[in-house]
């Protein structure tokens, strides 16, 4: 009795024992299914409608109307420029109008002009312009600086040594005689000044210098 007695509670322990790990196999199958899912789910792509909004929401609409820049003008002498609207529209845009408003210091020289004539100096110009796009009318405007400026004085003339007179305006006569190194220039009154063919006129003697040549002696 006392060896049946062991045997079946060795029986009972081991079946119990056997249940204890086939449980705790299942509870660690489970774990790894559920893990394995939440891995999965995280490394699923986005779906392509969802990107797709990403990157239009990304992208900047483009505006109906861009007013560019006014480069720098320049003129020669008493001339001016003339200054006109500058600007870019997208397709469909129908332009009403564009005008501009010209300040120099505190005064308005020009006001809803379509071009204006500026001498040279620095000026504040706006460019405004009306458009119309899918039946309404916006307005966009710009105020950039404005600057037209002299181009620099012409200070000499070639000439082809052949010819005795200068260009008015250019008196002096630069002579290259002889080597490279014998650049002279003559003003009038100078005993050789009539008789010479020069190469180069200038504005005064300062220019000729500037460009090489010494005073002539005589």
């Amino acid at each position: 009795m006392g060896r049946f007695g062991a045997h079946a509670r060795s029986n009972f322990h081991g079946e119990k024992l056997n249940k204890l790990v086939q449980r705790s196999l299942a509870v660690i199958a489970s774990g790894a299914l559920v893990f394995s899912g939440v891995s999965a789910a995280a490394a699923a792509p986005l779906p392509a409608s969802i990107s797709s909004a990403s990157v239009v929401a990304a992208k900047k609409k483009a505006p109906a109307v861009t007013i560019k820049k006014i480069g720098t003008k320049t003129v020669k002498g008493s001339a001016k420029a003339t200054i006109k609207p500058s600007y870019s529209k997208a397709k469909n845009v129908k332009i009403k109008s564009a005008l501009l408003k010209v300040v120099k210091g505190k005064k308005t020289i020009a006001s809803k002009k379509k071009s204006v004539k500026l001498a040279a100096g620095t000026y504040k110009v706006t460019t405004t312009v009306k458009y119309q796009l899918k039946g309404k009318t916006s307005t966009v405007k710009k105020t950039q600086t404005l600057l037209v400026k002299k181009a620099a004085a012409k200070r000499s003339v070639k000439m082809n040594g052949k010819a005795k007179n200068c260009p008015a305006g250019y008196p002096v006569k630069g002579n290259r005689t002889g080597s490279q190194k014998e650049w002279k220039y003559h003003v009038k009154g100078q005993r050789f000044y009539d008789i010479t063919k020069p190469e180069e006129c200038f504005k005064t003697g300062s220019d000729a210098r500037k460009a090489g040549y010494r005073a002539s002696k005589i």
